[in-house]
Order: structure tokens, then sequence, then C-alpha cells
């Protein structure tokens, strides 16, 4: 009998607004709001910008990774992986994590002298991303025949979004964000 009282006054309280708890949508709510997924982004265009240089940052909800452009970038494809390969070899790149987004820019990382326009100075740690919650490597693995790979090592196949932000100048960037879990 004690039981029922209690279910009937929690079940009152519940349909008079108190109790603090939580609505069943608010717990299906996704995480952050982010509603991105993890299949292969894409945009086809040739283009004649140029990698200038890689940079991450840390975000509440995700890690970024940017690709600053000399000119406008327009093309790219950014996708889980089994593996990233070197273009031209096809020598496997090894990460650091449990997964491979392999981010293809359809810019090359020199100029039309040939000379280089983004040389790291250890290319298998083109960036440094110790300490981020997703990140686990950024590898720079070169440019070849006007494009450039770059390998990303994450901590597992999480949500992640790609768009291009115009700017600074008359570049471009190309933003590749990965959020820290589903």
């Amino acid at each position: 009998m004690k039981k029922r009282v209690l279910s009937v006054l929690a079940a009152c309280a519940l349909m008079l607004g108190l109790g603090g708890l939580v609505p069943a949508a608010s717990a299906d709510a996704p995480y952050c709001g982010i509603r991105w997924g993890s299949l292969p982004e894409a945009a086809s265009a040739t283009t004649s910008a140029q990698v200038e240089n890689l940079r991450a940052g840390r975000h509440a909800c995700f890690d970024r990774l940017v690709v600053d452009l000399e000119g406008d970038v327009s093309g790219y494809t950014v996708s889980y992986v089994s593996r990233v390969e070197q273009l031209g070899s096809g020598a496997v790149v090894p990460l650091a994590g449990a997964a491979d987004l392999e981010i293809l820019v359809e810019a090359a990382a020199y100029d039309d002298a040939g000379r280089a326009t983004y040389r790291p100075r250890t290319p298998s740690r083109a960036v440094n991303v110790s300490g981020y919650s997703t990140f686990r490597q950024v590898a720079f693995t070169g440019s070849f025949e006007g494009q450039t790979l770059i390998g990303l090592g994450v901590r597992a196949r999480l949500p992640m979004r790609v768009f291009v932000l115009d700017g600074p100048g008359d570049g471009s960037r190309l933003v590749i964000d990965v959020a820290h879990r589903w």
C-alpha cells in the first residue's frame, strides 16, 4: 500500500511539473546539439589555391583542423578510411588513434615553380595535438599532381563536418570539425 501511494504521489508530481526530472525528449537530444554524421563529405571542383598552413584548435564539443590556403579552395574529400595511403606511392601512413580520416584537398602545397608553400618540420606530426579530446595525430603526407593529402588520426569514428571559409585576404580555409563523442 505504501509503495502504491508513493507511486501515485510521484506521478502527480510529474504531471504538475515537479520533481526536477529531465523530460524524455531532452535525454534523446544530441551531444552539444551536434547533428553531424560520419559519412564522407566532398566538393568537386578544380582550384589554383595552394596549401600554406595546417593548424588545430580545441573547442568545448569538438576538435578542429584548419587548412589555410592562398586562393579559393573548392575541391576536397574528407572520409573515414581503413588506412591512409600516400598519393603516388600508395605507402601506408601510420596514424595514432582508433580511426583514420583522409583529407584530400584539391590544392598543391607548392607553387608554379615547384617551391614548397607548406613544409612542416615533422610531417608525421605536422600539428601538435597532444592533450586534445579527439585528435591523436595530424600527418602531412605531401602533394602530388595538384592534390594534397593529410591524415588525421582520431580517438574513434566520431561525427564530423567539413566546410570552407573565406579569408583572410584573398585566401580561404578548409575546416574539419570532429565531435568529442556521439
